[in-house]
């Protein structure tokens, strides 16, 4: 078992691998910028070094200081959350040529997944369903008309490197095709370094399924079930729950154990999450592999009782998932929801940084909130505007809904907008109660309200 684990994020990310740490009786070692000198993380790991200044380019992002830090509080490991450096296939091969554990995936895994037109390949190759498109990069608009001829439009154009939305367009028409294709490219390039793209058909109102895994060193992969993260904006979750509402007990059984076997084939180990899109008709179609912990982890671990985090130090440190994992069936325990609280404006969606000058926390049965913001901290303006994460449960979908009104209606935030009014609003809508939901329904929701999304 490792010793000392260095986590490389911020945030509420980090005080979660912190609360692991704590369980299994292992120190820690928090890294942080200048504008977080007084954050949360730092107060409660066992050491701290500062390793930059506030951009995170030079500082979360910068890998020869987050090693420097490593080195020099000797630890055996790095947890990396999620988001800055977690998925990049060179940091994780700089901590292993350091002789420091990288708590994720093997690099050339990492590599793999991170590449989606590859990832989409493997996936093809394992029998796993995957949505009609290129067989690889498209260069050229010759080669893009081939493809969105050869599968019908409407099209979508996809970073390679990327996620988030960005790198992505849809293209209704021929006529669109070369200017978008251009714009992709030169979004992707900017964003990812990368401006390769990739065509893949696209599904107008897609349901967002996705599978949450986990692998041992050993060989063995287990998939702990799915989650609905149907509610987003511009491709930016905002609301995911467990299990989903439409996936039935058949259909689970029939991916859990399809993916096990496609993930063990690429070799993949840790934590991981394999995304789908899923149409009208209920049929699941492959898009991409995140090669870390999720932000919506948690309403995984409320149905399933397994700490994720915890299991990914344990498999990292040489632990058998056959000793970790309860012996039981992994059936749903209820249901779960997560809502994410941005500090952004409900509607405009734009950032509040500022302090925080009150803040109620809401608790109760079936109430987790996972946060870093106190009374008085402030929410800076450089990274994401994550401010708190607040998780309900509850014997099924129904009571997991009024638990999560119960909660927003006693969280209080002052000093910065927040999206807390937002969410009450998508809780209380007769569609999300009733389960009715697609990625599009929050803009359907703003339309029926005479407002601009």
């Amino acid at each position: 078992m490792f010793e000392k684990i260095l986590i490389a994020n911020r945030g509420e990310i980090a005080l979660r691998v912190i609360c692991a740490c704590k369980d299994l009786g292992i120190k820690t070692v928090a890294v942080y910028s200048e504008a977080d000198r007084n954050s949360l993380h730092v107060r409660f790991a066992d050491e701290a070094v500062c390793i930059g200044p506030a951009k995170s380019a030079r500082s979360y992002l910068d890998i020869p200081s987050v090693i420097s830090a490593a080195e020099i509080t000797n630890v055996d490991a790095i947890h990396p959350g999620y988001g800055f450096l977690s998925e990049n296939a060179n940091f994780a091969e700089v901590c292993e040529t350091s002789g420091i554990r990288f708590i994720g995936p093997k690099p050339e895994v990492t590599r793999l997944m991170g590449l989606k037109q590859q990832a989409r390949a493997a996936m093809k190759q394992a029998g796993i369903p995957i949505l009609p498109g290129s067989d690889g990069i498209v260069g050229t608009v010759e080669q893009a008309h081939t493809v969105a001829e050869k599968i019908g439009y409407p099209v979508l154009i996809k970073a390679s490197a990327g996620g988030g939305g960005r790198g992505m367009r849809i293209v209704e028409h021929p006529d669109e095709l070369p200017n978008l294709l251009a714009q992709a490219q030169q979004e992707a390039q900017i964003a990812f370094s990368c401006g390769d793209v990739y065509i893949e058909k696209f599904i107008k109102a897609p349901r967002h399924i996705e599978f949450q895994v986990l692998g041992d060193e050993h060989g063995d992969v287990e998939v702990l079930g799915e989650r609905e993260c149907s509610i987003q904006r511009r491709h930016q979750k905002l609301i995911e729950e467990a299990p989903s509402p439409v996936v039935t007990p058949e259909l689970r059984r029939e991916m859990c154990e399809r993916l096990a076997t496609a993930m063990k084939e690429v070799g993949y180990s840790n934590a991981g999450t394999v995304e789908f899109l899923m149409d009208e008709k209920g049929n699941l179609y492959f898009i991409e592999v995140n090669a870390r912990i999720q932000v919506e982890h948690p309403v995984t671990e409320m149905v399933t009782g397994i700490d994720l985090v915890k299991s990914q130090i344990l498999v990292a440190s040489g632990e058998k998932l056959s000793d970790i994992l309860p012996k039981r069936d992994l059936v749903p325990r209820g249901h779960s929801i997560e809502c994410r609280i941005n500090a952004e404006h409900p509607e405009k969606f734009t950032p509040s940084p500022g302090r925080i000058t009150a803040l109620n926390l809401p608790g109760g049965i079936g109430i987790r909130v996972d946060t870093a913001c106190y009374t008085d901290g402030v929410i800076p303006p450089y990274y994401d505007s994550l401010a708190a994460k607040l998780i309900s449960h509850g014997a099924n979908r129904l009571e997991a809904i009024t638990r999560m009104q119960r909660a927003l209606e006693m969280f209080v935030v002052e000093g910065i907008y927040t999206t807390i009014p937002l969410h009450q609003r998508i809780l209380a809508h007769p569609d999300f109660i009733s389960a009715k939901i697609d990625t599009h329904f929050l803009a359907r929701m703003f339309e029926e309200e005479g407002k601009k999304l």
